[in-house]
């Protein structure tokens, strides 16, 4: 089969595609003949050498990156049903990983799709993490919602929730494409974050309503500007760092306007393990369109570009790897 594999730390041209020997499923697994894998910002950071903080370990090399992997089962291991042969189907555990033609998984990680391959490993992580963010985040109708990187994967399933629970939505995203996407997805206002002065327009536009609920997925001077926006009793709820950038709230302004900040990624990284539920959760909001998530899609043999797209913050959706 082909593959993109790393053989040496590096920036994305490091990513070589070629052929390596098909995997073979054993006890317990399938394998899945693969019509579309993820690709994380994280597999990034990963693939040129960088590790460190909450970071997971380097992976050995050579290695093949991509956990998320949605296809068609072509093959069983022994124990395993059958029936399984020529199911679609979406797992977030692909190995040795989703950059390949075929991968395995066990049988017990896969969920059943009726149809679409690449919205469907969109949601099998993108999607649950987007569900993590907002159980912690507690939004209600009555809430004024600032969503910070809102073009971005997880910042548009989070502008969809929010509109569909009532609220009154303010998306910030870079550059006008992204602003009208984020616009398209029914975002009450959408902003361009890398204009000066874009905190001041979102309070003019508010008209004197003023920001409940701060979902910051891009940190830096950014979330600063946007947390300056969060009324009184607000919660601030951190979810990603898109700039690699930190922004970090003056613990007296924090206690003295009694607000509510929240590092929700490190919160869900210490928790217990809810994954296989809100792997469920996602599917089915992805079944009956509650959630839709915007993918840009990259041949697998220019997986390269895929990460260059990605680390220069010109994605407009989940990247996704077709073989």
């Amino acid at each position: 089969m082909h593959a993109v594999v790393l053989h040496t730390f590096g920036p994305a041209e490091n990513l070589r595609y070629e052929s390596v020997p098909d995997p073979e499923p054993g006890p317990g697994q399938v394998r899945i003949a693969v019509k579309a894998a993820g690709v994380h910002l994280i597999e990034t950071t990963l693939r040129s050498g960088a590790t460190g903080g909450i970071m997971p370990p380097l992976p050995e090399l050579p290695a093949i990156f991509g956990g998320e992997v949605a296809g068609r089962v072509d093959q069983v291991g022994p124990g395993v049903d059958p029936s399984w042969i020529g199911r679609d189907v979406v797992t977030a555990y692909g190995r040795p990983g989703g950059y390949a033609e075929l991968a395995v998984a066990d049988v017990t990680s896969v969920h059943p799709i009726a149809a679409g391959y690449e919205s469907a490993v969109a949601m099998v992580v993108t999607g649950v993490t987007a569900l993590q963010f907002l159980d912690v985040a507690k939004l209600t109708p009555d809430d004024v919602v600032l969503v910070t990187s809102a073009a971005g994967g997880i910042g548009r399933l989070i502008v969809q929730y929010a509109r569909g629970l009532g609220a009154r939505v303010v998306g910030a995203a870079g550059g006008a494409a992204k602003v009208a996407a984020v616009r398209d997805l029914g975002a009450d206002l959408a902003v361009d974050y890398d204009q000066p002065g874009w905190e001041e327009s979102v309070a003019k536009e508010l008209g004197g309503r003023t920001v409940t609920a701060l979902l910051d997925g891009v940190g830096g001077d950014k979330a600063r500007a946007a947390f300056g926006l969060l009324a009184d009793g607000g919660r601030y709820v951190t979810i990603g760092s898109a700039s690699r950038q930190e922004f970090q709230p003056d613990p007296q302004t924090v206690e003295e306007r009694g607000l509510t900040v929240t590092d929700a990624l490190m919160l869900l990284l210490s928790g217990p393990n809810t994954r296989p539920d809100y792997e469920v959760r996602a599917l089915a909001a992805l079944a009956d369109g509650t959630l839709t998530p915007a993918v840009q899609t990259f041949p697998l043999a220019q997986a390269a570009a895929a990460h260059a797209a990605l680390e220069s913050r010109r994605t407009t959706g989940k990247v996704v790897l077709i073989p």
